[in-house]
């Protein structure tokens, strides 16, 4: 399989944008809890993305979606996401996530801020797995599907190396470097939505792809 469905994910997920929300949520923990939340979190991510990988093609069956409307959907969510990022906003961030920062109850969740709000939505969201579906769909073998979850260990490594080392990432970058990096993969993303969307209309609407090509 391509690297394609490794770069969108590490697009989409994004974990140097979401540093600053792990120092914010992880300020009044100790050390070796804030470290088990950076692990607890990126093992979440991953387990998100293999479950969207093995199981999201069977929902979309289920509900008689077809993978050519959910492209199209899903191709507008990653498009919607690298807007916001184009405006330094986190790609899966929603308007809800503020309710999450009462100061007083940060240090009694623990571990469990590791889940919600930093995987879910921060981290892993929609876009996250309308793209982890589509390309699982487009894995034919055994091993296209091993390389997909694969790549889910990938993403949560990356994030457990970005959170482990949020601190001297976020002094060396500042929040103008993480903004442009967030611009950067935005643009990226934005490329990629596009192509989801074109292939999704060229299936819906055959006299597109012959018009293309």
């Amino acid at each position: 399989m391509e690297f394609k469905p490794l770069v969108t994910l590490l697009a989409i997920v994004n974990p140097l944008a979401i540093i600053p929300f792990f120092i914010h949520y992880t300020q009044d923990l100790s050390p070796a809890l804030r470290q088990k939340t950076a692990w607890v979190s990126s093992f979440t991510a991953f387990v998100v993305i293999a479950t969207s990988a093995l199981l999201g093609v069977r929902i979309l069956e289920f509900f008689g979606i077809s993978l050519a409307s959910f492209q199209v959907g899903g191709g507008m969510l990653l498009l919607i996401s690298a807007l916001n990022m184009l405006n330094a906003k986190p790609a899966e961030m929603k308007a809800t996530s503020t309710d999450l920062t009462d100061g007083d109850e940060k240090a009694a969740m623990g571990a469990s801020v590791a889940v919600v709000p930093l995987t879910i939505p921060l981290l892993t969201g929609p876009a996250t797995m309308s793209a982890v579906v589509i390309y699982a769909d487009r894995a034919k073998t055994v091993w296209q599907m091993t390389t997909l979850i694969g790549y889910g260990v990938v993403v949560g490594l990356v994030t457990a190396l970005c959170f482990s080392l949020a601190h001297p990432i976020a002094r060396v970058l500042g929040r103008t470097g993480i903004n442009v990096m967030t611009r950067l993969m935005g643009l990226i993303l934005a490329a990629l939505a596009v192509e989801v969307m074109a292939s999704g209309l060229g299936k819906l609407f055959p006299i597109l792809a012959r018009t293309g090509g």
